[in-house]
């Protein structure tokens, strides 16, 4: 099974520490128009991804030493692969490792054992949506643009938006996270806005836009549960945010998402 004809070779970088699941994986993807890139750890999958930037990645959950989710901390946390798209490949279906993955950034599961058909179709999808989110990110202002600017991303701005995303719906004072991370609230704006060209909670507010995205598209909570994951206090005032944002309703969006999904 191939990817579309129309789309272009892209490069896919699959991160998993079982030679077998990799082997197996290779051989699903060797014939779709991929340039496939393996790494045996997280860590090890940070630093290629930095030095290569892959136009998608496949990352395991559990791996010794960098597991996937720190792995993702990693490259969500690097202006140089904060864009790239992550797919988690993982054996637990629990909601609640689901959403742990969301909220890191992730843009799907792909659940173990694999399904060939599932494997092809959940890249092609995502990497045919990368493609035209890049396309669309100079008139839109994208977040995932700036973020893959090359300004250093340094511990503090680092430390900063770990706060942040572990619980986006409740965050902190700009005067209380400075405290938290060591310094005051000015520098640590003349930070953020080196590392991302926004306000810190400008940028708080596209990524509440954007775990709302991945709610929608890879949970089955209702539109109330995801306006309280992302910190709206009523499904109306959450869907007047999104419709702005986004161009159209929450659940429009969810439908539409679903539309493109294989079919289990």
């Amino acid at each position: 099974m191939n990817l579309p004809d129309t789309m272009p070779p892209a490069t896919l970088l699959v991160i998993d520490d079982s030679p077998d699941e990799l082997s197996l994986l290779t051989e699903y993807l060797r014939d779709a128009r991929l340039r496939l890139i393996v790494a045996f750890d997280g860590r090890e999958g940070f630093e290629k991804a930095a030095a290569l930037q892959p136009d998608l990645i496949l990352l395991d959950v559990r791996m010794p030493r960098t597991d996937g989710f720190a792995a993702c901390r990693l490259l969500k946390a690097d202006p140089r692969t904060a864009g790239i798209p992550v797919i988690f490949l993982s054996g637990a279906n629990e909601l609640e490792v689901r959403l742990q993955g969301l909220r890191l950034g992730a843009v799907d599961y792909i659940s173990k054992p694999f399904s060939p058909e599932e494997v092809i179709a959940r890249v092609g999808i995502h990497l045919d949506l990368h493609r035209r989110l890049r396309e669309l990110a100079p008139a839109a202002g994208n977040t995932a643009a700036v973020a893959s600017t090359p300004a250093a991303l340094n511990s503090t701005v680092r430390a900063a938006m770990d706060i942040l995303q572990h619980d986006p719906a409740n965050p902190p004072s700009l005067q209380a996270l400075a405290h938290q991370v060591g310094t005051n609230e000015k520098r640590l704006t003349e930070l953020f806005r080196a590392a991302t060209g926004l306000p810190v909670f400008t940028w708080l507010r596209e990524e509440r836009v954007m775990l709302a995205c991945r709610l929608l598209a890879d949970s089955e909570l209702d539109i109330q549960q995801i306006a309280d994951e992302v910190g709206y206090g009523s499904a109306s005032n959450f869907t007047t945010m999104f419709r702005e944002r986004m161009g159209m309703t929450p659940r429009d969006y969810r439908q539409a998402r679903r539309q493109q999904a294989p079919a289990p």
